[in-house]
């Protein structure tokens, strides 16, 4: 049997650019809402309605929002880019549904550090921007990591909003997840237990490393 490692390469390409655009994002999001007073439970909750929502639930509002017959989908494809069904759209899918983890997680981090050190650096005169880099960010960098880790673990898993965004097409969008998928509808075990053992390997190794930053993060001291 000939086995083709694209898949394996594809979700690996997306979940890593995935989380690149989760991690800034996410990063930012978690600071606001660490500093919001009013209203934090209204966009805590739409920020984490990904990670409740079903995602071919997911998926279907992204077809809404990027597919040819809306505005931004017929804006993106006036100007030669194709969200639906492209590899763009698997980095689209994966984003969305990884977001609310490195949000959450990042968030728990910031609200760890003490208010006091906070304030202080506000009385010396440092910016925001300064205060973010150099004082939030080092100290809730094992949350941080933690959360990038399972950001990306989410993202390499993505199946029900890739394969509706997406699709399943061999060496341009079927994932490892969309290749368990194919080969079970094929009637190919073989092929698909190879690559749930992959996933699972994969997985492992990613859990093992959030769980040592996750336990470095709460035996260390935050201030």
């Amino acid at each position: 049997m000939d086995f083709n490692f694209s898949p394996l390469f594809i979700s690996l390409r997306v979940a890593g650019v995935a989380t690149f655009v989760t991690f800034f994002i996410g990063l930012y999001a978690a600071h606001k809402i660490s500093d919001f007073k009013k209203g934090r439970a209204f966009f805590d909750s739409i920020f984490t309605l990904p990670l409740i929502l079903p995602p071919t639930v997911l998926g279907f509002f992204l077809l809404l929002i990027f597919g040819r017959n809306s505005t931004i989908g017929a804006f993106l494809q006036s100007i030669g880019v194709n969200i639906v069904f492209s590899w763009i759209g698997a980095v689209v899918a994966s984003s969305v549904v990884a977001f609310p983890l490195m949000y959450r997680t990042s968030l728990g981090a910031f609200e760890q550090i003490d208010e006091n050190v906070i304030n202080s650096a506000k009385t010396l005169g440092l910016s925001k921007l300064k205060i973010f880099w150099f004082i939030k960010v080092p100290m809730a960098k094992s949350g941080i990591l933690a959360g990038t880790i399972l950001a990306f673990a989410r993202a390499l898993g993505e199946f029900g909003a890739t394969i509706m965004v997406a699709g399943n097409i061999p060496d341009r969008t079927q994932t490892m997840a969309v290749a368990v998928f194919s080969a079970v509808m094929a009637g190919n075990r073989e092929l698909a237990y190879i690559w749930v053992m992959i996933i699972l390997t994969v997985s492992v190794i990613l859990i093992t490393l959030m769980n040592y930053f996750a336990k470095k993060r709460w035996n260390s001291d935050p201030c």
